[in-house]
């Protein structure tokens, strides 16, 4: 345990050293703060423009920084061959990789909590107060986050960076859209097709479940039997998606 705290802080403070977060931050709070213009131009539904566009820009950076960043966890030690002077050391290649995965899962945290900061702040600005409904998207958001960077780390153990980004933006993309697999499943007839697609519902995960940022952004109630699940679901798949990288990376021949 103390050894994957100290390379979870360590990738930390590797993670803080890349100039990309920093810039993806500082286009994210811009982005948060452009809300607030964008909403003066448009009468009767500024709150609502300035809720949608921090959300969206809290997703979306916090997206590109479980992506881009989840890659090269694994990469950046195999291009800079250190990986060779880490597995030969008394340190479970597990424990390496769950270490690396609490450290960027930190990084993203401190990242989310900064935007969440800024985007109050523009609310606060705009005279409106922030409610229960926007902590509760932001939760469920950084759940999904902390699934992507699973995934993200999952194929960085066995593909390239540039595959591996491929690959886990393509799971976001059909992880949202998994309500309509299912419908057109139910259309198909059978067969190897129908197969497939009910194959797919089933084994990709489930975005769309973290998705309220329209409920949180209209003031709608969310139930918190809902989040719950949603966080229980997240949780189990986020644990089952690390247990398939450390068993692929365990297995790894670095040669």
């Amino acid at each position: 345990m103390k050894r994957m705290a100290v390379i979870a802080f360590n990738t930390f403070k590797e993670n803080l050293r890349d100039k990309i977060l920093y810039n993806l931050l500082f286009f994210g709070l811009l982005l948060i703060g452009s809300a607030l213009l964008l909403g003066t131009l448009t009468m009767g539904e500024q709150q609502k423009i300035i809720k949608d566009i921090g959300l969206a820009s809290i997703n979306v950076i916090g997206l590109l920084v479980a992506v881009f960043v989840g890659i090269g966890l694994v990469s950046k030690e195999l291009e800079k061959r250190t990986i060779f002077t880490i597995v030969s050391k008394p340190v479970p290649r597990y424990e390496f990789l769950l270490g690396r995965y609490a450290g960027l899962a930190f990084t993203l945290f401190v990242n989310v909590a900064i935007m969440t900061a800024g985007f109050f702040g523009t609310l606060l600005v705009s005279q409106a107060l922030p409610d229960a409904g926007l902590l509760t998207a932001i939760g469920l958001m950084f759940m999904e986050l902390l699934l992507i960077v699973a995934v993200a780390i999952m194929f960085s153990t066995f593909t390239t960076p540039t595959l591996s980004a491929t690959f886990t933006l393509a799971i976001y993309v059909i992880g949202h859209c998994t309500a309509d697999l299912h419908a057109l499943g139910e259309k198909l007839h059978g067969g190897l097709s129908k197969w497939l697609i009910n194959g797919l519902y089933y084994v990709l995960p489930n975005l769309a479940c973290f998705n309220v940022k329209g409920a949180a952004a209209y003031g709608s109630p969310i139930e918190m039997r809902y989040v719950l699940t949603s966080l229980t679901y997240g949780a189990v798949y986020t644990a089952a998606v690390i247990l398939v990288a450390c068993m692929i990376f365990q297995r790894r021949d670095f040669r």
